[in-house]
């Protein structure tokens, strides 16, 4: 029996390529998958797993979900209610925070405690944004990093960001990368989880780390 993903649609984030990894991810593990992108919040609680992308500013993303009319109302309702599983992607993964402080202090979901700050590499020659090829350090043991090898000789995941989650509590936190020092690069909670690279950019480690998501019951 085919499962829906929906892929939430509120003006930002690279929904085609997010969606054609998924399409990709599932046909090569073998999982019956259909893969939708909508901005309809009836769509998202009617889905079997949901996933929000996002690209830009902390601020512009939330205006952009809360101007979807409906939209946060069917995450809480969904994600928090029901207990869909959920991936977070860059500023999707970011806005399950419970604010962002870029620019302007903006509130996020609230879904797991912690502000998203600027990174402050503890080397200066590290630039910002931190852009490229970072391995992960799992921190615990999760259903999304099956078979995904980390470590410092580990697969690689694209990163693109000048800000990160700074979690509350450790225990939210699945993955570290370095950049100048630790840096959330996944987080997750239940039936919640969110990457601050991106998967569908990621090849090998994206497309593991996809089908795992597929596969996930959490």
């Amino acid at each position: 029996m085919s499962q829906t993903v929906t892929i939430v649609d509120y003006g930002s984030g690279n929904l085609h390529s997010a969606a054609k990894a998924f399409e990709r991810a599932a046909d090569e593990a073998g999982i019956a998958a259909s893969i939708r992108v909508t901005s309809d919040p009836d769509a998202v609680r009617a889905a079997d797993r949901i996933v929000l992308p996002g690209v830009g500013a902390f601020a512009d993303c939330r205006a952009g979900l809360d101007a979807v009319a409906g939209m946060v109302e069917a995450l809480e309702d969904t994600v928090r209610g029901k207990g869909r599983p959920f991936l977070g992607i860059c500023v999707g993964m970011q806005l399950m925070a419970s604010r962002g402080l870029e620019y302007v202090t903006t509130q996020g979901l609230g879904w797991i405690p912690g502000d998203v700050s600027l990174i402050r590499p503890q080397d200066e020659s590290l630039k910002i944004p931190h852009m490229g090829w970072n391995t992960l350090h799992k921190q615990d043991e999760h259903a999304l990093l099956d078979g995904i090898e980390t470590g410092p000789a580990g697969w690689h995941a694209y990163f693109v960001h000048s800000y990160a989650l700074v979690a509350e509590r450790a225990q939210d936190v699945l993955a570290l990368t370095d950049y100048g020092g630790p840096v959330t690069a996944m987080v997750a909670q239940g039936n919640m989880a969110g990457t601050q690279f991106h998967p569908e950019k990621s090849q090998r480690l994206g497309l593991a780390l996809i089908a795992n998501f597929l596969r996930w019951k959490p």
